[in-house]
């Protein structure tokens, strides 16, 4: 494993410096204004297979939906999460899939590529600037406009939260569309948003009320992350022990990940499920989540519940959760009396 690590490191340094020109300065230049009528269908590039990264492009495709209502958008994603987030965007009309393990699935992986560029775009976005596979596919898709994510001038000046990773592509893309001459919108940022039907919602609240005392608001907990991001078991029994001494009337749920871990040794009750809209389902139905930079952090955050992100490797400016009363805590500056306290904020209000 450390073998295939070190080469996909290798692989990913080589292809950041071999894209890294691309689409810069030249390509976008004499394009001309763009007409938004025109704009029938757009490809928006997020070559990514953790729920995470696509979940936290769903800001942009709002974004999108919002100044080119009347268009059709093609997503070119990796693996098979977006769907699934996408359920219920309107606007999206295709989804190209590259298979997550692309090397065993090479016709496969092909075909998407070549999907790309047979079908003619008014507009590809690249979501990601850093994305190597994201440049290549703007680069390939057939369009007049493209979008590669460089247009940082202006905006990082009017901006304090610009570097965050859902943020970054909609101040990008806005300041991109004012070149072309179309300006205005300035406002707030869309939130995460994997748009749960009422439907689910509802049956997320079924799934709920079998599990705790219905009677009682409910704290959510995901006490598992990968790799760094992870606290120790013993971080988190004494942030459990403190917690629940302070909410005594409060039930607590632990979400569980796939590997079922549980990092309070299943103490209270649990819920796990291989359907990522129905674990958004269940949480949308509690008070709070408290959790580790995960993917599950940016799920709670897209089905606008109170996200307190945990945070002691990554960054916050590039990644807290920012929904409403949400925010990211960093765990290095923090004790964990301080993290009660910021629960009290959204919780005894």
């Amino acid at each position: 494993m450390d073998i295939l690590r070190n080469i996909n490191i290798v692989k990913r340094v080589i292809l950041k410096a071999i894209t890294k020109n691309i689409g810069v300065s030249k390509n976008n230049q004499n394009v001309g204004l763009l007409n938004k009528t025109e704009i029938k269908r757009i490809l928006i590039t997020r070559p990514n297979h953790r729920l995470g990264n696509q979940l936290l492009t769903t800001p942009i495709v709002q974004e999108v939906m919002e100044l080119f209502p009347n268009c059709k958008i093609d997503l070119f994603v990796k693996g098979n999460i977006a769907p699934i987030i996408f359920i219920n965007y309107e606007n999206v009309d295709k989804i190209i899939q590259l298979p997550k393990k692309h090397f065993k699935q090479i016709f496969q992986y092909l075909q998407g590529w070549l999907s790309i560029r047979k079908r003619h775009y008014d507009l590809v976005i690249n979501v990601e600037k850093n994305s190597s596979s994201g440049r290549l596919s703007t680069r390939f898709a057939n369009s007049k406009y493209k979008f590669y994510g460089d247009d940082e001038n202006d905006f990082q000046l009017k901006y304090t939260d610009f570097q965050h990773m859902a943020k970054y592509p909609v101040y990008s893309f806005r300041y991109y569309l004012s070149k072309l001459g179309i300006t205005g919108n300035d406002k707030e940022i869309p939130y995460l948003d994997i748009k749960l039907s009422s439907s689910e919602i509802a049956e997320g609240k079924t799934i709920l009320q079998n599990l705790i005392d219905k009677e009682k608001k409910t704290i959510c907990l995901f006490t598992y992350a990968t790799g760094a991001k992870c606290y120790t078991e013993l971080w988190w029994l004494e942030f459990y022990e403190k917690l629940k001494s302070q909410y005594p009337n409060f039930n607590i749920l632990e979400v569980l990940p796939v590997e079922n871990i549980s990092k309070i040794s299943f103490k209270e009750p649990t819920f796990y499920s291989k359907d990522i809209r129905e674990i958004g389902a269940v949480i949308a139905n509690t008070d709070i989540f408290i959790g580790a930079d995960s993917g599950i952090m940016h799920l709670t955050s897209s089905v606008k519940i109170p996200t307190l992100g945990l945070f002691s490797v990554t960054s916050l400016d590039k990644y807290a959760p920012y929904n409403n009363k949400s925010k990211g805590l960093d765990t290095n500056e923090l004790n964990i009396d301080e993290i009660i306290n910021e629960i009290d904020k959204i919780l005894l209000v």
